[in-house]
């Protein structure tokens, strides 16, 4: 159910549970006796004015400096009036897909559409367009001309530079372009949307904001960019401008695009990163350096800001993401592990910003007033749990170094690795007044926490609820190598330091394994050796993740490419759909329903000697079928005679997981 439709006037006790929120409606303005907003935030998700919610919370956050702000929450798309029913603001319209790029939000791995959507009531899919900024901001051109237009959130992030979109299976120009917007804010937007908002309240036009960090302008003809080639900038050392492959080079050229996507992660360190440029054409997208992190403060700040932390009440449905945080903590943002498939790093960051304890405790004073609070923290955590307070050595290192990850090929020696300001902050939380369980369901680096047994035996003893999920992601550690993953072996010593303390504690736990198939580097055969893996250790996962490409990882590169962009060198990766279907198959060697995939994988590969009842193989044969060491079914026999029961061990859960690890 949408929120209030255009022109429908609330009636007075409507108005008096829509006075929490940020204004949606004309009729809200008028309560708070605005006649025009000075900022106007689209957001692709439905209106949950909680902090895990980024566009409302750059909406909070602009509203505690002081500015009008309203928010206009899954737009219909088919005419502008919608979305332009508050009118026009004063200064700029944000707008935002939401808090997932709205084609991963739409589509699979295998390119067919969600059955949910969990940012929209009820979890009803059709709720927001596909590449929802632009067509935002093409109806904000309509409805409102001549109001600056400022993308953000994560699709505007991950497609800001040329990308591999994969459900397109071709080369995008930057979405700057594609959308036609003044300004684009890339990574966390507090900064870079408080800067805006600030210098055009002081009079400044859209046009002249082109130095703002952790933005992106268009140049619009070579004689606006040329010049900059031979610039100096002010923001770095050594003073140069970064020009990127064009994008007519990556368009036909997989080496040029490989080549821009190594050039492109050495600069995102704010400390040290340099502007970039990319042609297109006679344009070119200008990206100032990313916008400096957070201090503690500043974070604190934000989770300070007056939040109700509930859907709008015009909702009538559930909103299935809300459902998952409305009693969880957040208690940091950031990741420095560099994982090649994953896009936190590109938007959040490589520097961590964790807040105080004080200002965890006051939200948790939040959280005992709300109704159906029941005492229970349904997670403790953040992008990884056992991230927080981490850092470097010094502020001198951290800001000279240009490493993609902290943690690999092995843990940096500048890095910090100490858990106990974590540690001090589990005991405050339980022992807080109100709490009875504290869960941490966010993913935790094993390999970090391996350097800490107080923190593995907190964990199993006060903040595992039978279940802890992590990602080994794979077995082969050619393949962990790919995707920038400490070794098997690093996840096999943190299981069993998990084992040994949940049985000190007297507790019967379980590891919750995550595994990814199909990511480049993966074959069919080390896909089959990591099945036999699985069934040595009788884990029987219940959710595999078949490899997606998110725009501008490492990992879509390498999809896209066959290249390695850090080595230059070649790297398989398969990209048919029905393969990658196989792959996943045999990851399920247990369940019969997939059985006669996994039979066509075996084939495929030349291992049909893993098809048969013998304690080496991974499936039956197919029954009516002789394969000279197999055997037909004999009559009334279980489909699942000869195989394992249902069950796991301790690092494999029979029960499904509602959470992934990291």
């Amino acid at each position: 159910m949408s929120l209030v439709p255009l022109g429908k006037r609330p009636s007075s006790s409507a108005k008096s549970r829509n006075a929490a929120f940020l204004p949606t409606t004309r009729a809200d303005m008028e309560a708070r006796g605005w006649d025009q907003l000075d900022i106007l935030i689209v957001t692709g998700d439905a209106y949950v004015d909680h902090p895990a919610f980024g566009p409302v919370l750059i909406a909070r956050f602009l509203e505690g400096r002081g500015f009008k702000v309203g928010i206009i929450a899954q737009p219909k798309w088919d005419s502008p009036a919608d979305l332009c029913r508050m009118g026009a603001p004063r200064l700029y319209v944000g707008i935002a897909a939401g808090n997932l790029d709205s084609m991963l939000n739409k589509l699979t791995a295998q390119k067919k559409t969600r059955g949910e959507d969990q940012y929209s009531p009820g979890g009803d899919t059709g709720h927001r367009p596909n590449r929802a900024s632009i067509v935002y901001s093409n109806l904000v051109r309509q409805g409102m001309p001549g109001t600056p237009i400022v993308l953000g959130g994560i699709e505007a992030s991950l497609r800001r530079i040329a990308h591999y979109d994969y459900w397109e299976d071709k080369v995008r120009r930057s979405i700057l372009l594609d959308a036609k917007a003044d300004l684009l804010v890339f990574g966390m937007g507090e900064r870079p949307a408080w800067e805006i908002a600030r210098r055009m309240d002081a009079g400044e036009s859209i046009d002249a904001l082109v130095d703002v960090r952790g933005t992106a302008h268009v140049k619009q003809n070579r004689r606006s960019w040329e010049p900059l080639l031979a610039e100096k900038s002010r923001f770095t050392t050594d003073g140069k401008l970064l020009v990127l492959p064009s994008y007519e080079d990556v368009l036909k050229s997989k080496e040029a695009f490989a080549k821009m996507s190594r050039l492109f992660q050495y600069e995102t360190n704010p400390h040290n990163g340099r502007p970039l440029l990319q042609p297109h054409g006679d344009q070119a997208v200008y990206f100032n350096p990313p916008a400096l992190p957070l201090s503690e403060g500043e974070m604190d700040g934000l989770y300070d800001l007056p939040f109700t932390r509930l859907p709008h009440p015009s909702y009538t449905d559930v909103i299935p993401a809300f459902e998952t945080v409305k009693h969880s903590i957040v208690t940091m943002r950031g990741c420095f592990g560099g994982c090649t498939f994953c896009s936190i790093t590109e938007h959040e960051g490589r520097v961590i910003q964790s807040r105080s304890e004080d200002s965890i405790l006051r939200e948790i004073r939040q959280l005992r007033r709300m109704d159906g609070f029941k005492g229970v923290l349904s997670d403790l955590g953040g992008p990884t749990a056992n991230m927080y307070k981490m850092t470097c050595k010094d502020e001198k290192t951290e800001s000279a170094c240009r490493k993609l990850s902290c943690v690999h090929p092995g843990i940096c020696e500048n890095l910090v690795t100490d858990h106990a300001p974590l540690v001090q902050l589990m005991k405050k939380v339980r022992e807080a007044d109100g709490i009875k369980k504290v869960y941490i369901a966010s993913g935790v680096r094993y390999d970090l926490a391996e350097r800490s047994p107080e923190f593995i035996r907190e964990l199993a003893k006060h903040h595992t609820g039978g279940q802890l999920s992590v990602a080994p992601e794979h077995s082969n550690n050619n393949v962990l190598e790919k995707m920038k993953k400490p070794p098997i072996a690093s996840y096999e010593r943190f299981a069993q330091a998990f084992c040994k303390a949940s049985e000190e504690a007297g507790k019967d736990q379980y590891l919750v394994p995550y595994f990814i198939t199909g990511h480049p580097g993966s074959t069919l055969t080390d896909t089959i050796e990591l099945a036999l893996y699985l069934k040595r250790q009788n884990l029987r996962p219940r959710q595999i993740q078949d490899f997606i490409p998110t725009p501008m990882s490492m990992a879509a590169t390498m999809y896209y490419t066959g290249i390695d962009p850090l080595t230059m060198t070649p790297v398989y990766t398969a990209r048919d759909l029905r393969e990658k279907r196989m792959m996943k198959a045999l990851l399920f060697w247990w369940d019969p329903q997939h059985w006669p995939l996994a039979r066509d994988a075996l084939s495929k590969a030349g291992r049909r000697d893993l098809i048969g009842r013998a304690p080496h193989c991974l499936v039956p044969p197919e029954y009516g079928v002789q394969h000279g060491f197999g055997m037909a079914r004999p009559a009334g026999a279980s489909p699942r005679a000869g195989m394992p029961q249902a069950g796991g061990n301790r690092w494999g859960a029979a029960r499904p997981s509602k959470g992934r690890g990291k």
